[in-house]
């Protein structure tokens, strides 16, 4: 593979000094605590300049000089004591986020950054918007960039879960988003087989896109106080070069009239299916596929075209079930449209992973709790991850003149705290809450909470209350041993609005969560949203917690390979025989295809199926 910093050191030179920060590193009990290893770093600096060695550096070391010099045999083990950041890849999936570029929303939410350097409602100096403004915005550039982190701190590569964030994705036009989702695709096939792409695009972006870092020095901005241009018209005016000569572009290259350059946004339909085959089999495979939207730019035939794009779950921000606050904060959309969308999402079998905004104007605490309550008491909603935001005062927010009016406020700390501890008693045991405050930086923030670590803080609360939430994330059974004879398998049913819901999960005595299935089963008689779902029940999602493993790798006592997703999929199939259903249907991802048809699963057109 082409890695990255492995360049900027001498490993020969270097060669003594890491052999002897290894051979402790190995000897020892149990991983090295930071300070710990500090001491062995500062102890065996490099000798090429007056620096310790980076973590990378040690992990690249062990890979070159394993079996060599007293130091063992390769081993596993040793790099899962060296990776930084294990929790990123604790839940088994290792996520790539990307951002699409700036370009104008639909929506007009009076809460929302204003920020046109970034796509709608985030902000510039957020980790993962940094990261896609450095790259330019590409697909390419991002996906490659951030796999090559992972690998250089020793996370695995091979079963990854893409997430596409930024604005809402169904008002970006249709060739952009082929040519976005393809591009990722390319650029997991190229590090996986060892090739480098990222200098022709580059290149390109450099001669032609106003998106280049040396190009994009914009100062334009917005203030949510006077508020004289929206963002949508800032944006235009900002990129209009960029975005009319990509559509130009496209027209062209559509009729054969020009060549097409990396950075072009097009890209065919047979294209993308053709790079979703050759994923089914790559050394990085897409294990999930996610994108953003609002409820209003959903419908039947956006659903089964996202579906097509290989796409499995949606983020959807909901952000009240109440119609007065959904108005006054210009939100643009009612509570139907938010019922509609769910319904269409989940008859096509997706994941729902919703947002869900406390302290919106016009709102309180008690209101708050009460629209949480609806959120999983309303069969119409029961989404099966959320992240809760608190609202935040962004300076380039139209919030900004309320707050300036006095009609606007953020909760105190222990007004928050009551909000959140409710709802933390109040989500069930089949629903992930994913983030419970949004990472923005406290500097972007004019007044309300700057605490990132609410949840930690509600833990300790629920605790003083003897209460746990049962919510999926507090129950992950992270690096445990997992004896698979002290499982149990559960059944949590409810009602969906389109039919029923199970829940089917295997947890420990503490209640520990080791995998779990989602199974829809429609309503009898209802219309399929595809003919492949015709008198078909639909797994929705399968998911073995614990440490991500490489594909076909094994680890004594881990959640990961010990069966637990066949055994899942046995008792789903057991379920809709019963039910009477002729059929038992997958939302797969392309990269776990391969996976369903060893377990008796046929390729449709858009889902696979097993006869029942």
């Amino acid at each position: 593979m082409a890695m990255g910093d492995k360049y900027d050191l001498d490993y020969d030179v270097n060669r003594e000094p890491l052999l002897t920060i290894l051979r402790a590193v190995v000897a020892a009990p149990a991983a090295l605590s930071q300070p710990a290893l500090n001491k062995l770093l500062n102890a065996s600096p490099r000798r090429d300049k007056a620096q310790v060695f980076s973590r990378a550096h040690l992990i690249e070391a062990y890979r070159r000089f394993a079996g060599q010099d007293g130091l063992p045999p390769y081993d596993e083990a040793v790099l899962l004591r060296l990776r930084r950041k294990p929790m990123r890849t604790l839940s088994g999936v290792t996520p790539v986020t990307v951002l699409t570029k700036p370009f104008p929303c639909p929506g007009e939410c009076i809460f929302c950054p204003n920020d046109v350097r970034m796509p709608k409602s985030y902000l510039s100096d957020e980790p993962g918007a940094q990261r896609a403004e450095q790259n330019s915005f590409d697909p390419y550039l991002q996906t490659y960039s951030r796999l090559l982190t992972y690998y250089n701190l020793a996370h695995p590569t091979d079963k990854i879960e893409v997430i596409i964030l930024g604005g809402t994705w169904s008002f970006y036009p249709e060739t952009y988003q082929i040519w976005f989702v393809k591009r990722i695709f390319d650029a997991l096939h190229d590090f996986g087989a060892g090739v480098d792409g990222r200098e022709a695009v580059w290149a390109a972006l450099r001669e032609q896109s106003q998106l280049h870092p040396e190009h994009n020095t914009t100062s334009a901005s917005i203030q949510g106080l006077t508020f004289e241009r929206t963002y949508n018209q800032v944006v235009q005016t900002i990129y209009d070069h960029e975005m009319y000569r990509s559509r130009e572009q496209v027209k062209l290259i559509a009729s054969g009239s020009a060549p097409r350059s990396v950075i072009d946004e097009y890209a065919t339909w047979d294209e993308l299916e053709a790079a979703h085959r050759h994923n089914e089999s790559a050394a990085c495979r897409v294990v999930g596929l996610v994108v953003e939207t609002r409820p209003d730019h959903i419908d039947a035939t956006e659903v089964l075209r996202i579906r097509r794009l290989g796409c499995t779950k949606v983020q959807i921000g909901f952000q009240s079930l109440n119609d007065a606050v959904l108005k006054l904060n210009k939100r643009g959309h009612t509570v139907a449209a938010t019922r509609r969308a769910v319904q269409l999402l989940r008859r096509a079998g997706f994941k729902i992973h919703a947002h869900w905004m406390p302290n919106l104007y016009g709102s309180s605490p008690e209101q708050d709790i009460e629209d949480y309550t609806r959120l999983f008491t309303d069969p119409d909603f029961c989404p099966d991850e959320l992240k809760v935001y608190p609202c935040s005062l962004i300076e380039s927010a139209e919030l900004m003149q309320h707050y300036q009016a006095g009609t606007w406020r953020p909760y105190t700390r222990e007004e928050l705290l009551h909000v959140l501890t409710a709802a933390f008693k109040l989500t069930p045991p089949y629903c992930r809450l994913t983030r419970v405050i949004r990472d923005i930086p406290s500097t972007d923030i004019v007044v309300g909470n700057k605490l990132t670590n609410f949840r930690q803080l509600v833990d300790e609360a629920l605790a003083q209350q003897g209460a746990r939430s049962r919510e999926i994330r507090s129950r992950e059974i992270g690096q445990a041993a997992v004896q698979p004879e002290a499982l149990r398998l559960e059944e949590v049913w409810y009602p969906s609005g389109v039919g029923e819901e199970v829940f089917l999960q295997y947890v420990t005595a503490d209640d520990r969560i080791a995998g779990f299935l989602r199974l829809a089963l429609p309503q009898p008689g209802t219309p399929a949203l595809h003919a492949d779902l015709d008198n078909a029940a639909i797994i929705r999602e399968v998911h073995v917690y614990g440490q991500s493993l490489g594909l076909g790798e094994v680890a004594g006592g881990k959640a990961q390979h010990l069966g637990l997703g066949r055994q899942l999929i046995d008792q789903a199939a057991g379920l809709a025989r019963q039910r009477g259903y002729a059929a038992l249907a997958v939302i797969s991802a392309i990269g776990t295809r391969e996976y369903y048809r060893k377990r008796g699963f046929q390729d449709k057109v858009l889902y696979q199926v097993q006869p029942l």
